[in-house]
């Protein structure tokens, strides 16, 4: 079965502050059951962001065969279709854990929210398996943590044709007050 890929690459926040504590919010798709989706936290604890830096993050390495972020991984859908949701989210505390903010997630959806799983999407991380009827509440969930909404970037994906003869793409997307820059893989 055919797989793709998802990593983030680098990503530029268009503000003057210079220190940031960022990490990202990814709802996607749940990977076996259609009326579900999963949200995480990316990575577990903050990713620091000092003025040398100059407001951008590099998360690819240089060299042949490095690799960016991965945010996750998963067979393709059989309809060649996969919505992902990314919130970049700065954290005004010095440390964030991911069961803290997936517990508040959690508590915001309610009875929509129907628990962790682990092992899915290519990552340790557990996820939060909600009611696809739950989407909307997550936006209003994170208006309510105190960190602040860098911004929303959809890297909704259609793997077309265009796969056929490129195993990677990048992409870029602006949302708030940052650009992304992510790539799709397809491993045959």
């Amino acid at each position: 079965m055919t797989r793709v890929r998802l990593e983030i690459d680098h990503l530029t926040i268009h503000r003057p502050k210079k220190r940031w504590r960022l990490y990202f919010i990814v709802v996607t798709d749940h990977p076996s059951e259609t009326e579900k989706l999963v949200v995480s936290m990316i990575p577990q604890n903050s990713i620091l962001v000092v003025p040398d830096q100059q407001n951008t993050v590099y998360f690819e390495s240089t060299g042949n065969g490095t690799n960016g972020l991965h945010v996750l991984s998963r067979e393709i859908p059989e309809n060649r279709e996969l919505n992902v949701h990314v919130y970049v989210m700065h954290s005004r505390r010095s440390l964030n854990e991911i069961g803290k903010t997936l517990q508040r997630i959690e508590e915001g959806i309610g009875a929509d929210a129907l628990g962790l799983v682990s092992d899915i999407l290519g990552t340790t991380n557990p996820w939060l398996s909600i009611a696809r009827r739950a989407l909307p509440l997550v936006g209003r969930v994170l208006e309510k943590i105190p960190d602040r909404n860098m911004g929303f970037i959809s890297m909704f994906e259609r793997f077309g044709s265009e796969f056929k003869n490129q195993v990677e793409l990048d992409r870029e997307s602006r949302g708030g007050n940052v650009t992304v820059v992510y790539s799709w893989s397809v491993d045959r």
